[in-house]
C-alpha cells in the first residue's frame, strides 16, 4: 500500500473541529467543495497536498467519525451522505483522562495505564503504527481545554524535572503535556490548537529544541480574537484611543461545555486577554472578555464586541462587532495549514518554536520575548517564512 505523504494525528479527534478537518478533506478529495477558508491553498511553498492528507488520532468517546458528525451537525445533509463512508472507517483510539484536568467531559474510550510513564508509551506506540501509513506524521492537540493551574511550572522548568515527575508520576502532569512530550519524544511535530499548558511549558519548549521537533500553539484564533487583531492595529494607526473592549461569546458544543467549567474558562480567557497590550501599547483598563455556554446554538458561536475609543477633541465614539460565525468551519482548515506548516518545518530541518506561525494563534509561543500579536504582521512573518521554501513544480 503506498504511504500518504502527511498523517495528521488529532488529540480529540471525535470533537466537532477533528471530524470537520476529516470530513472537509474528503470531501476536497472527491471535489465537492473548495478551498474557501483555507488560507495556504493558494501558496506555492512545497506544503502537503491536501488530498495527500490521512487522519487518525484519539478521543474520550469511541464513535465513528460518521456518528460522531452526525452528532456535531456541522456539515450539511448533501456532505454529510458524500462524507459518511470514509468518516464510517475512522474510530478514535483509546485516550489519556484525568478529571483533575478535565471535570465535566466524561467518555468511556480511555486506555487503562497504572502511570504517566506508560500513557506515554502508549501514545508513541500509535504514532509507530500511525507512521507505518504515512511518509511524515504532525500532531494537533484538538482536546477540550484543561484547567489554568497557577502553578503549572512548578518542578517542571527543565526536561530533567518534567522527566522525573513523569517517572514519580506526578499529579501536576496533564494529559495535554503527556500528548505533547511523547510526540516530542517520538520525533513528530505538535501544534497546541487549544488554551491548555503542553508545549509551551519550559521544559518541553526545551526538550522541542534539543531534540529539534518544530511545535506551535497555543490556542487557534479563529473568530472573535481573528476580527481583533485586524482591528487593533487600525485603531492605533489613527491614533484612537481604546478606553474599554467589552467581548463576549455564546456557544454549545463540546467546548463550550467544557469552558462552562470555571478552572478552564480561566485557561481560555487568558488566552483571549492577552493580545491589545501588545498590539496598543498600553492596558486597556476596561478589556472584558467573558464566554458562556449556551446549548441551543451547538456549534454556530456568536461572538459580540463593543468597543468605546476616545478621538480628536476626546470625543467618544463607539465600534459595535457581532460576528455570527461557525466554530468549527472557522477551526478546522487553520489546524490542517498549521500541520503542513509543521511537516514543512520538520522537512526542512528547523525544529523548536516555530514563531511564523503565530498568525494561526491567540497566545503564539516565542523563542524570546513577547508575541508579535498584529495579523498583518504575523501575516507577514509567515509569508516570508513560505517564501524560503521553494517553489512547488
Amino acid at each position: 500500500m503506498q504511504k500518504r505523504k502527511l498523517g495528521i494525528a488529532v488529540v480529540g479527534l471525535g470533537g466537532a473541529v477533528g471530524t470537520t478537518m476529516v470530513a472537509g478533506i474528503e470531501l476536497l478529495k472527491q471535489g465537492l467543495i473548495g478551498t474557501e477558508g483555507l488560507p495556504l491553498a493558494e501558496s506555492r511553498a512545497e506544503l502537503a497536498a491536501y488530498d495527500e492528507i490521512v487522519f487518525a488520532g484519539w478521543d474520550l468517546f469511541s464513535a465513528d467519525l460518521a456518528e460522531a458528525a452526525e452528532g456535531h451537525e456541522v456539515l450539511s445533509h448533501k456532505q454529510f451522505v458524500a462524507a459518511e463512508p470514509a468518516l464510517r472507517q475512522v474510530r478514535p483510539w483509546r485516550s489519556v483522562a484525568n478529571n483533575s484536568f478535565l471535570s465535566n467531559i466524561e467518555g468511556d474510550n480511555i486506555f487503562e495505564a497504572s502511570d504517566h510513564a506508560k500513557a506515554v508509551e502508549q501514545i508513541r506506540k500509535d504514532l509507530r503504527n500511525f507512521r507505518e501509513r504515512c511518509e511524515k506524521v504532525v500532531m494537533i492537540n484538538l482536546a477540550s481545554t484543561e484547567k489554568l493551574s497557577t502553578e503549572e511550572s512548578e518542578g517542571l522548568k527543565t526536561v530533567e524535572e518534567f522527566e522525573r515527575a513523569i517517572s514519580d508520576n506526578s499529579a501536576k502532569i496533564s494529559p495535554a503535556m503527556t500528548y505533547a512530550y511523547a510526540a516530542i519524544k517520538e520525533g513528530v511535530p505538535y501544534g497546541n490548537f487549544t488554551p491548555s499548558v503542553s508545549v509551551d511549558l519550559p521544559a518541553l519548549t526545551e526538550l522541542a529544541e534539543k531534540e529539534n521537533v518544530p511545535v506551535a500553539g497555543k490556542d487557534g484564533k479563529t473568530g472573535q480574537t481573528f476580527v481583533k487583531t485586524v482591528l487593533a492595529p487600525a485603531l492605533r494607526s489613527r491614533a484612537l484611543k481604546v478606553e474599554g473592549w467589552y467581548s463576549t461569546n455564546i456557544l454549545g458544543n463540546r467546548d463550550g461545555l467544557a469552558l462552562s467549567n470555571e478552572d478552564s474558562l480561566r485557561s481560555k480567557v487568558k488566552t483571549k486577554h492577552s493580545v491589545l497590550r501588545n498590539i496598543l501599547g498600553y492596558e486597556v483598563e476596561d478589556h472584558i472578555v467573558d464566554i458562556r455556554y449556551y446549548k441551543p446554538r451547538g456549534d454556530n458561536k456568536e461572538a459580540w464586541d463593543n468597543i468605546d475609543v476616545a478621538g480628536f477633541l476626546g470625543q467618544p465614539m463607539q465600534i459595535k462587532v457581532n460576528f455570527l460565525c461557525r466554530d468549527s468551519v472557522l477551526a478546522a482548515p487553520l489546524a490542517i495549514e498549521i500541520a503542513r506548516c509543521l511537516d514543512l518545518a520538520s522537512r526542512r530541518g528547523k525544529g523548536g518554536v516555530q514563531e511564523q506561525l503565530s498568525v494561526f494563534f491567540k497566545s503564539p509561543m516565542t523563542k524570546n520575548g513577547d508575541p508579535e500579536q498584529a495579523f498583518h504582521k504575523q501575516e507577514a512573518l509567515l509569508d516570508a517564512w513560505l517564501s524560503e521554501t521553494g517553489k512547488r513544480p
